[in-house]
């Protein structure tokens, strides 16, 4: 996630107060044996080739998946792949920029060639970088919402006719708590972020019913190969390995959505309620020299 909520503590400050009062919870469960529902059951990843994705696929391969993983970079799938297969395990690549139709249809269909009918899809690609006044970085926008937004909905599309028809299967992607507040140098990410949750919001009303359940996570500041350039303090800052057991989790219990952690969540509840100054005052330094990711 790239936005920076630190204006509501203040670079350490002023909010913190707060936080005492509220209590960290982390997924619970994880400590005594459970069978695990994912067991056998083929699970797609997309955006496998590091940070979250990476870490879903290891850990579902690890709870007894057939897992196929999807990203652009072959070299780092077939060393994700390689290493699920030493450990015993079954997995699977395809090679898609998940922003293309054509791509995303294809390498979805490969990945059920090898293992068999998707059980579980995690839309989980996205990719972020601040937007900009002057001059306006359409582009960059265009390529958040064409791999955030529409690459959740083609690799929706290309599995949901079957679970349709199986009426049986599991949808999860991977959002942000960005998508729950706009923010200066951060619209554009925002924006796509909000754009996923209200997708997924609608469908899984629509799909009330048919035994496919929709499930959005929405996690804070994670460490991962987006997120390094930052210069800022990212308060409560998980691993990829602990995003990917929060998610494993809401999906598990079939959560409708799971903001985590709960003490980051909190704080963008509360940046909701502070007035436009305040936020512009908090967000200025971001503003002026913001870390960029290069979208390619």
């Amino acid at each position: 996630m790239i936005f920076a909520c630190r204006l509501i503590i203040f670079d350490g400050k002023g909010y913190n107060f707060l936080l005492g009062t509220i209590e960290e919870q982390p997924p619970r469960g994880d400590g005594a044996p459970m069978p695990h529902p994912f067991h056998n059951h083929v699970a797609l990843v997309t955006g496998a080739s590091s940070g979250i994705g990476h870490s879903l696929a290891m850990q579902l391969a690890k709870h007894g998946a057939k897992v196929g993983v999807i990203a652009r970079r072959r070299e780092l799938l077939e060393e994700l792949v390689n290493s699920i297969r030493s450990a015993g395990g079954v997995a699977a690549f395809a090679t898609a920029d998940v922003g293309r139709r054509d791509e995303t249809q294809a390498a979805v269909a490969e990945i059920r060639r090898q293992l068999g009918p998707i059980d579980l899809l995690i839309a989980n690609a996205g990719v972020g970088t601040p937007t900009l006044l002057e001059p306006l970085n359409i582009r960059d926008v265009e390529k958040m919402f064409q791999v955030n937004v529409l690459g959740t909905i083609y690799a929706i599309e290309a599995v949901l006719p079957e679970m349709v028809s199986r009426k049986t299967g599991r949808i999860a992607a991977v959002s942000s708590l960005a998508a729950f507040k706009g923010l200066p140098g951060e619209s554009g990410y925002c924006a796509s972020k909000a754009a996923v949750n209200a997708y997924l919001e609608g469908l899984r009303i629509q799909l009330h019913g048919r035994g496919i359940s929709v499930t959005l996570a929405c996690p804070g500041f994670v460490k991962t190969p987006m997120t390094e350039i930052n210069d800022f303090s990212m308060p409560f800052l998980l691993s990829a390995d602990q995003a990917a057991d929060h998610v494993l989790w809401a999906i598990r219990r079939r959560k409708k959505m799971h903001r985590f952690p709960r003490r980051m969540s909190w704080i963008v509840r509360l940046t909701g309620l502070l007035p436009d100054w305040m936020i512009a005052r908090g967000m200025k330094s971001y503003g002026e020299k913001p870390p960029m990711n290069d979208l390619g």
